[in-house]
């Protein structure tokens, strides 16, 4: 069969996506296909563009970090794939190639969507949730009646970790811009300018340091975060969105703020600095990475579905619009996550 995706040919503006028809293999050994019902747009992308993200594949590639879709085919089973009847609602981590109509796609990487949770609101809990649950209770290790610090509150990420922190019982102070500010305070934080004094706010409001920092901004304002940790507190990277816009190797700048985390961990002062990725141990250990990702999303859709945690969407593109899609992420307006859904309507024509 065919099917339209969209490419990402080499480093440029938004608008170098472009749309391309090509035949998909049938689904082989332990193999699904999958019609795409959402994508979406995170900063992985927003780095690959530039040509920035560190570990990012060769041009040219279809973008595409995380998908959800329904099975229609699959092909023999395969050891380590799961029974899954076509039909079902699934959603998988990508990294690349989500931007599509139809992909093939191993089984074994393919989580089930429970019933009653739709597939632009799963789709924003996929890369968005996984890294918020695994930041919050794998790496912090927070516990209820802690406080903690969660930059860029109305974003994709920061949104579903004040949420799941709260739900955990910790209370949350949340950086964003100013027209931001009622957003964060709906989910349940304290609202923080971050373009005020964040450390000395942070101060009056956590005189004794916080348990937690969440950072997806890196550059020199990592050293504020670091500051703002009480003792035996736990700074989490997990991106650099400050030097986003700056020449030069991604792989370098993300190397730099690895070390210089890794310092700060060794210091005798009983606090913690890690750098988070969500793909750690996949390569050595691919068996308990697709373990602990199905069951991370399990909660997380639970929680959906439960009320507990809402899914925050921005907007919804179709396919064709995905550089439009691609621009408004970057704009720095977004409450929540922007999605791709192949037939989507035109934005333009939604009713405001």
């Amino acid at each position: 069969m065919r099917t339209t995706e969209v490419v990402l040919p080499a480093v440029g503006e938004p608008e170098i996506l472009a749309l391309r028809s090509r035949d998909l293999p049938e689904p082989g050994p332990g193999q699904a296909l999958v019609r795409v019902e959402a994508s979406g747009v995170t900063f992985a992308e927003q780095q690959m563009r530039r040509g920035r993200y560190y570990d990012m594949p060769a041009f040219p590639f279809v973008p595409g970090y995380d998908l959800v879709g329904v099975v229609e085919r699959t092909g023999p089973s395969g050891p380590d794939a799961p029974a899954l009847p076509v039909g079902q609602r699934v959603a998988a981590l990508t990294k690349t190639g989500g931007w599509a109509e139809h992909v093939v796609i191993d089984a074994a990487d393919l989580v089930p969507v429970p019933d009653g949770v739709d597939a632009v609101r799963a789709e924003t809990l996929i890369t968005n949730g996984a890294t918020a649950w695994r930041m919050l209770h794998r790496t912090a290790k927070v516990r209820p009646g802690d406080t903690v610090v969660v930059h860029g509150a109305n974003g994709g990420v920061g949104s579903v970790l004040v949420q799941l922190a709260r739900s955990h019982g910790a209370r949350v102070i949340g950086t964003a811009s100013a027209r931001n500010q009622q957003a964060v305070a709906d989910l349940g934080a304290v609202p923080v300018d971050y373009r005020g004094d964040v450390p000395a706010r942070v101060r009056e409001l956590a005189p004794g340091g916080v348990a937690a920092v969440f950072d997806h901004v890196g550059g020199e304002g990592i050293k504020d975060s670091w500051r703002m940790l009480a003792p035996g507190g736990t700074l989490v990277s997990y991106g650099s969105a400050s030097t986003r816009d700056r020449a030069g190797s991604g792989t370098v700048t993300v190397l730099k703020l690895v070390a210089r985390l890794a310092v700060w961990n060794i210091l005798p002062n009983g606090r913690g600095a890690h750098f988070f990725n969500l793909w750690a141990g996949k390569a050595r250990r691919p068996q308990r990475f697709r373990a602990e990702l199905r069951a991370d999303l399990e909660r997380i859709f639970g929680l959906l579905r439960s009320g507990t945690i809402e899914a925050r969407v921005d907007r919804v593109y179709p396919l064709e619009q995905a550089a439009e899609a691609m621009r408004h992420a970057e704009s720095g307006t977004v409450v929540g996550k922007v999605v791709i859904a192949p037939g989507a309507e035109p934005v333009e024509q939604r009713s405001q």
